[in-house]
C-alpha cells in the first residue's frame, strides 16, 4: 500500500511539474512573438505586386487613417461640390486604404460565379472555395439577386449604412434616410415600429444566419436579402431555406464541434 501511494504521489508531483512547465513554456513563447512583432519588417505589396511602405500593416491596410487625401485623389476630386456624386471616388478611396483591393470581385454572385477564379480560390469568408456545387443549387431557383434596373441604371448611386446601434432614437431621421438611393440594413436591424428615426426604406438587408430575422414576416417585401457567409455551415443554411427543405438535427457531438470553432 505504501508504494502505491508513493507512486500515486509521484505522478501527481510529475503532472504538476509538467503543467506548470508548458504555461511557462507557452507565456516565454508568446513574449518572444510579441517582440519579433515588434522589431521586425513586414513586407506587404498591393495587387500588382508592388512592394508596400511601412505604413501599410502585413494585410495591406493603411495603419493610420486620417481626413486628409491622397494628393491624387484631392486633385482628381478637387472641383466637385460638397454633397454631389463623384464616379469612382469610392473605388479609389478604398484602393489609397487597402492597394489590395479588387474591384472586379463581385458583390452578388450570379450564375456566372464559376470564372471569378479570384473569389474560387479561398474558403469563406474570402471567398466560396468548396461551396460550388451549393451555390449553383441555391442560384438556379432564385432568379432575382441584382439590384433592381432601376437602381442598375444611375449613373451615381448615393448609398447609406443604417446601423443597429440605439444612436438613432429620438433623432427624427427617417426621412432623409429614406432619400437615399440603397439603404443598407444590417442583420435583424429593426424598422416597423421606429420609421421615424429609422426610415422605412430598405434596398438590402446584409445578414449571417446566427443575426438573420426569424419570422418571415418581419422581412421588407422590396428589399434584397443578402447572405454574409464567413463559414461553410452559412451556405447550408440558405438552401435550407431556398428550397424549404427541414434542417437535420446535429447529434450531440458534431453540435459541439461546431461551436468550437
Amino acid at each position: 500500500m505504501g508504494l502505491l501511494v508513493f507512486v500515486r504521489n509521484l505522478l501527481l508531483a510529475l503532472c504538476l511539474f509538467l503543467v506548470l512547465g508548458f504555461l511557462y513554456y507557452s507565456a516565454w513563447k508568446l513574449h518572444l512573438l510579441q517582440w519579433e512583432d515588434s522589431n521586425s519588417v513586414v513586407l506587404s505589396f498591393d495587387s500588382a505586386g508592388q512592394t508596400l511602405g511601412s505604413e501599410y500593416d502585413r494585410l495591406g491596410f493603411l495603419l493610420k487613417l486620417d481626413s486628409k487625401l491622397p494628393a491624387e485623389l484631392a486633385t482628381k476630386y478637387a472641383n466637385f461640390s460638397e454633397g454631389t456624386c463623384k464616379p469612382g471616388y469610392a473605388s479609389a478611396l478604398m484602393t489609397a486604404i487597402f492597394p489590395r483591393f479588387s474591384k472586379p470581385a463581385p458583390m452578388f454572385l450570379d450564375d456566372s460565379f464559376r470564372k471569378w477564379a479570384r473569389i474560387r480560390e479561398f474558403v469563406p469568408p474570402f471567398g466560396i472555395k468548396g461551396q460550388d456545387n451549393l451555390i449553383k443549387a441555391i442560384l438556379s431557383v432564385t432568379k432575382e439577386y441584382r439590384l433592381t434596373p432601376a437602381l442598375d441604371s444611375l449613373r451615381c448611386r448615393r448609398c447609406i449604412i443604417v446601423g443597429n446601434g440605439g444612436v438613432l432614437a429620438n433623432k427624427s431621421l427617417g426621412s432623409r434616410i429614406d432619400d437615399y438611393d440603397i439603404v443598407v440594413r444590417l442583420n435583424s436591424a429593426p424598422v416597423k415600429g421606429f420609421e421615424k428615426d429609422v426610415g422605412s426604406k430598405t434596398t438590402l438587408r446584409i445578414t449571417y444566419p446566427e443575426g438573420a430575422m426569424q419570422r418571415p414576416e418581419q422581412y421588407e417585401r422590396d428589399s434584397l436579402f443578402v447572405l454574409a457567409g464567413f463559414k461553410w455551415q452559412d451556405f447550408k443554411w440558405l438552401k435550407y431555406i431556398v428550397y424549404k427543405e427541414r434542417v437535420p438535427f446535429p447529434k450531440q457531438g458534431q453540435v459541439q464541434a461546431v461551436s468550437s470553432r
